[in-house]
């Protein structure tokens, strides 16, 4: 493929990605009874009390299960629900591929501009959660005295109300871990690689008891409200969940469900305040939104920062790849018996798992089956854990191609230097593998290129490489193809030197003479 197929085929899925699957009916309320399904997206990751699984796949349970259901019998409707990964779901939304999205989203300015929201449905409260023997935390203000070395190390669930509270007061203190969910936090700093995780109260209520070694720290704190939220031109639509809101509010509804998952709390009064109910008119009139070329131009630096985390886990990673791969291959082709069978299963077992599920366990598994040193914590470990999980992942690949580059050496080279009197493994050194380098340079780099865009696979491990900072961009701006199209020239920036690389060294690929 040329840069020039390469540049097109980029822009081009980037596009299509922006683009919504349909655009509706006129009236997109008159299409939803007529259809008489409410569809709506979720993350059943997130676990208790927000959506558990149930019995039907489209019909989950936990507390915003219900209270969809509840509102889709209100609106005589039946819901069916979208799995979706949490920071995905507003792309499901905007994509028209479900009418709302419900699943703990808070209130926020930046989302109002792109999305309209119902009145809240629940006042939400954050509260941080330590071990039982760290005595070092009084309350969330203890984060504002910096730890005898470095930053405080506290987890939270991305792109939430947790993540922007200590970005807004403990910035200076505060080296803050963005999880996927949140039990992997809680994991970690049962295991020592945080200090705390601040979290949605809730969710603290619900999973503190499976951690006897963690303890909640001071009181909760204001946290912000939950909505549903629609795409614009949804207007009636959104009338008619706040009707139904408000009913389940005046008729104990909702107090009743969120008892049920113990979720109630004093807090909940608010609800029924004109004043909360009018928040989201309330917050769109007070916001002053920055113009599209401001957010860009703020944005270039983190995205650029986000680039340069990119190539360093490419950099670092390959190499080692590149190494242990070679390693396995001639240990497979001139190695003893037992240890060609033992690495023939480590090829097929890396290369037959998917890269996510071999980061997931370095990153969460091996922190509790060996004890690390306290300065391989937080983002050192996940870094390193970045590191290894690629290289391990593509050192079974380069073996192969290390494996068949070997293969391609006419077995008389090795005889004719065996009766020169040199020993195999001055064969190897400098006969044999030299001309099996230069045949396997091209495959090797188009690996290097493959492994900047499978760098995007470590935000599983709450790593923000470039991939997911656009993400979050696109998310929080709305400005999906202007940062698609920034996000596509920079990994082309980083790669396009590699795909000129790689044609000069296959057109240069050497002849192998018997």
């Amino acid at each position: 493929m040329s840069p020039r197929e390469i540049v097109f085929g980029t822009a081009t899925f980037f596009v299509v990605l922006a683009l919504p699957l349909g655009s509706g009916a006129a009236d997109p309320w008159d299409e939803i009874r007529r259809r008489g399904v409410l569809r709506w997206g979720g993350d059943e990751e997130g676990g208790a009390p927000y959506i558990l699984p149930g019995r039907a796949k489209d019909r989950p349970q936990g507390f915003e299960g219900e209270l969809m259901e509840v509102l889709g019998d209100k609106l005589g409707l039946r819901a069916e629900f979208q799995q979706c990964q949490w920071d995905n779901l507003p792309d499901l939304l905007r994509a028209a591929a479900v009418d709302v999205i419900c699943n703990g989203f808070e209130l926020r300015a930046d989302r109002l501009r792109q999305f309209l929201a119902t009145i809240p449905y629940y006042v939400n409260e954050l509260q941080l959660v330590g071990r039982h023997d760290d005595l070092r935390w009084q309350d969330v203000n203890s984060l504002r005295h910096r730890p005898d070395r470095g930053l405080w190390r506290v987890g939270v669930l991305a792109d939430s109300a947790a993540e922007r509270y200590l970005a807004d007061h403990f910035s200076d203190s505060v080296d803050v871990l963005k999880y996927p969910g949140t039990t992997q936090a809680l994991d970690h700093v049962r295991d020592g690689q945080l200090d705390a995780t601040l979290t949605d109260g809730m969710a603290a209520q619900t999973y503190l008891p499976r951690y006897p070694k963690l303890r909640v720290i001071g009181q909760p704190i204001p946290g912000g409200h939950f909505v549903i939220y629609l795409r614009p031109g949804n207007e009636r639509l959104r009338d008619e969940l706040n009707n139904a809101l408000r009913q389940m509010l005046a008729d104990g509804t909702l107090r009743r469900i969120y008892t049920k998952y113990r979720i109630w709390t004093p807090a909940q009064e608010e609800l029924e305040l004109p004043e909360t109910q009018s928040l989201p008119e309330k917050i769109l009139a007070e916001d002053q939104p920055p113009t599209q070329g401001e957010m860009i131009r703020g944005a270039l630096p983190t995205l650029l920062l986000a680039s340069l985390k990119t190539a360093l886990l490419s950099i670092t990673s390959m190499p080692l790849a590149m190494m242990i791969g070679m390693i396995v291959a001639l240990a497979r082709l001139y190695g003893p018996a037992v240890l060609r069978w033992l690495l023939t299963g480590y090829v097929e077992l890396i290369r037959g798992t998917p890269l996510a599920m071999q980061l997931f366990l370095i990153f969460y598994v091996v922190p509790q089956v060996v004890p690390l040193p306290d300065w391989l914590t937080g983002t050192t470990f996940a870094y390193l854990a970045g590191v290894i999980g690629l290289a391990v992942n593509y050192s079974a690949y380069e073996a192969e191609i290390y494996r068949a580059g070997l293969l391609a050496i006419p077995r008389g080279q090795m005889e004719a230097g065996l009766a020169l009197g040199m020993s195999r493994r001055q064969v190897l050194r400098h006969v044999i593998i030299p001309q099996a380098v230069k045949i396997v340079i091209p495959p090797v780099t188009s690996d290097f290129i493959a492994l900047f865009k499978d760098t995007a696979v470590v935000q599983v491990i709450t790593i923000v490489e470039l991939s997911k900072q656009y993400s979050i961009l696109a998310n929080s701006t709305g400005l999906v193809l202007e940062f698609a199209a920034i996000t596509a020239g920079l990994y082309l920036f980083m790669s396009l030197p590699l795909v000129i690389l790689s044609r000069r060294l296959e057109k240069g690929r050497p002849t192998i003479h018997v």
